[in-house]
């Protein structure tokens, strides 16, 4: 393990999905997909980690993790059970919530949009319908004005690129659908509508004179294309364009940039963020294959590198590189709103971790300012395609007792937050801990 001491002002999190952890609710895409036997170990989000009635359980992991904020995020079907109907009930559990971090001294921070749609949106088009948007911005008018008074930080869309290229394109998201037109169109709305997002929270908690001062960003999964071959770079660079530049593009300083059409879009080029919102999980290569149900590429491991259990690469340096390359070019402090490891048997994520940390040490000694860094996650939920098979949790969770155990990763990561360093005292105390 290396070393590494951050400034007292660096804060530490968790980071955790409603969909994926709170279980119980049957209004949303993920749980008509999941009826539809779409995941891959047969298990549903209808299970997950109860977390919907454990929120003061689970509260106590992240006391005993001594985290000082926690990203969490709202299902919108909850609130919105049916179009323009708002559930109270639903509104002050989330209040609940939300004033439990705050009464433990942990910072919330608030996911608008993280994958899942209520089911009467898909059903009457979805973003695909000219006008829809509108409605997901009267959603978030409404939950801001009920939650602005203890929430400052926001995330308008987690990983829009995920969901767009996963939803929309490659078609193994709901709604299901292989088409890069529609792709595009879905893409070019999501930005608009997180522009239009921006300027509202940041309007409703002026007006309303909410103290804390306001902070609203987009969580984006970014990811390392390498090229071995000269016409595996090539592709590389196109992949980079489509998933990565074209989404930070629009987010972050409005351009809808080739191929996006601009019909639409009223807003001028500016800045609309507050804080560049990287989720980096691993790198690939990218192959030429022809193939064109493939989109002409393929993703490859590097067989040099270590692997998570879902096979990925563990590719610590990338936190550095895309990191600087985006403040370099935007000049905004940056979160690490996730970063994790799948690790069944804890072995890999202590290093993954304590490796990360250190390039995100090494960023900030160059003078790149990150301020924040979220593990992903709090404890092993349901992962989306993959279910229940996969554990990036701190916790183990057991789905059918619904028991929390901390891995020894856990113990790490809670001396980390507290102390914000790790030395060769905690290495060693470390290493008779987990004997």
């Amino acid at each position: 393990m290396v070393t590494f001491k951050l400034d007292d002002g660096f804060m530490f999190g968790t980071a955790t999905a409603s969909t994926q952890i709170e279980g119980g609710d049957t209004n949303n895409t993920w749980y008509k997909w999941c009826e539809e036997g779409r995941i891959k170990d047969s298990s549903s989000c209808i299970t997950a980690c109860d977390h919907w009635n454990r929120v003061e359980e689970d509260t106590e992991l992240l006391k005993d993790l001594g985290v000082q904020t926690h990203r969490m995020s709202l299902e919108w079907s909850r609130i919105e059970p049916s179009r323009g109907q708002f559930s109270e009930e639903a509104m002050k559990h989330y209040r609940d919530e939300i004033q439990l971090l705050i009464d433990n001294n942990i910072k919330p921070m608030v996911t608008l949009h993280h994958f899942s749609d209520p089911i009467w949106f898909h059903d009457i088009g979805g973003w695909k319908k000219p006008g829809n948007a509108e409605i997901f911005i009267e959603y978030v008018k409404y939950v801001v004005e009920n939650l602005g008074d203890l929430v400052s930080d926001w995330i308008t869309f987690n990983e829009p690129n995920v969901y767009v290229d996963f939803g929309y394109v490659i078609g193994i998201f709901p709604p299901g659908e292989r088409s890069l037109s529609e792709g595009l169109k879905v893409t070019a709305e999501l930005i608009n509508t997180h522009i239009k997002l921006y300027h509202l929270i940041h309007k409703i908690r002026r007006q309303r004179k909410f103290e804390g001062r306001t902070m609203v960003g987009t969580a984006m999964h970014l990811r390392i294309f390498d090229g071995i071959s000269s016409t595996g770079k090539m592709i590389g660079k196109v992949v980079d364009y489509l998933f990565n530049e074209m989404f930070m593009e629009g987010m972050t300083v409005g351009r809808l940039i080739f191929p996006l059409s601009k019909k639409g879009s009223s807003h001028k080029k500016g800045r609309y963020v507050d804080f560049l919102g990287i989720n980096y999980y691993t790198r690939n290569i990218v192959e030429f294959v022809f193939d064109p149900s493939l989109y002409f590429h393929q993703l490859v491991n590097d067989k040099d590198l270590t692997k998570s259990d879902l096979g990925w690469d563990i590719y610590p340096e990338g936190i550095y590189k895309v990191c600087k390359k985006y403040y370099d070019r935007y000049k905004l402090p940056i979160y690490i709103t996730e970063n994790g490891i799948s690790d069944k048997n804890d072995n890999k994520r202590p290093d993954f971790i304590v490796n990360h940390l250190a390039y995100i040490s090494k960023a900030i000694n160059e003078g790149i300012p990150i301020e924040r860094y979220y593990y992903w996650t709090l404890m092993d939920n349901f992962e989306w395609l993959e279910g229940e098979s996969t554990d990036f949790g701190l916790y183990d969770c057991n789905f059918r007792t619904q028991k929390r155990t901390a891995r020894k990763s856990a113990w790490l990561f809670a001396q980390i937050c507290r102390r914000k360093e790790l030395t060769e005292e905690m290495i060693g105390s470390f290493k008779k801990y987990s004997r």
